[in-house]
């Protein structure tokens, strides 16, 4: 079992940066890829960005390339979603989420077992 809760949203404006973290409980944290993905309001939920267990490995969704970073510290059990350059578009509830396996080319939800609470992100024009 692992309980993920994530934290660091908030109101940005349109160029600002955020950071958010995923603290995980349990010992097997370092076993898992994550993943963080996002929803905004009346749309499905949509992949962001992935990462293998050790972190030398990611893959981000194109509307995210070049401007969200993530990383994972697995002596803190903590898995990270840098953002920079923040476009209204970016508005959603943002969920980290544990992943059977890393890959760069499957990004659904279907792999991953355990999801954070999520942490809202609003981006102003």
């Amino acid at each position: 079992q692992v309980q993920l809760v994530e934290s660091g949203g908030g109101l940005v404006q349109a160029g600002g940066s955020l950071r958010l973290s995923c603290a995980a409980s349990g010992r097997t944290f370092s076993r898992y890829a994550m993943a963080w993905f996002r929803q905004a309001p009346g749309k499905e939920r949509e992949f962001v960005a992935t990462i293998n267990w050790s972190g030398g490995s990611t893959y981000y969704a194109d509307s995210v390339k070049g401007r969200f970073t993530i990383s994972r510290d697995n002596a803190k059990n903590t898995v990270y979603l840098q953002m920079n350059s923040l476009k209204p578009e970016d508005t959603a509830v943002y969920y980290c989420a544990t992943r059977r396996y890393y890959s760069d080319t499957y990004h659904e939800t279907d792999i991953s077992d355990y999801w954070g609470q999520g942490t809202q992100v609003t981006v102003s024009s």
